[in-house]
């Protein structure tokens, strides 16, 4: 029985309140330009964020319609987020393995 000032309050279990969100930030590409002439940045973003959606940092460029396709990207910055364990899609796991970074990469870590 509730008396005067008195409120039901629900019993939350603590591990409720106590539990972790894991989120994985993906190295993915985010389209830009107008209708069928694509450009595309490479930003580090929350998994859980749309494609076009919010992100954490501009990595660098592609753009596809230009022959040789044209990439730029913040190597270092690029460095930085993958040994902070970033996971890369598949697009971009292939644009980084044609710039280099991926082997820089690799020689970064075997210093270490």
């Amino acid at each position: 029985m509730e008396g005067k000032g008195e409120s039901c309050i629900p019993i939350v279990s603590h591990q409720f309140l106590m539990k972790e969100t894991n989120t994985v930030v993906r190295l993915r590409l985010s389209r830009g330009g107008r209708h069928k002439r694509p450009f595309y940045r490479i930003v580090a973003a929350d998994s859980r964020m749309p494609r076009d959606g919010r992100y954490i940092e501009i990595l660098g460029t592609y753009d596809p319609l230009k022959t040789p396709a044209a990439v730029s990207i913040k190597q270092e910055r690029m460095i930085e987020w993958l040994k902070r364990g970033a996971q890369p899609s598949v697009t971009v796991h292939h644009l980084l393995h044609r710039a280099g970074v991926l082997k820089q990469l690799k020689d970064a870590t075997a210093k270490v």
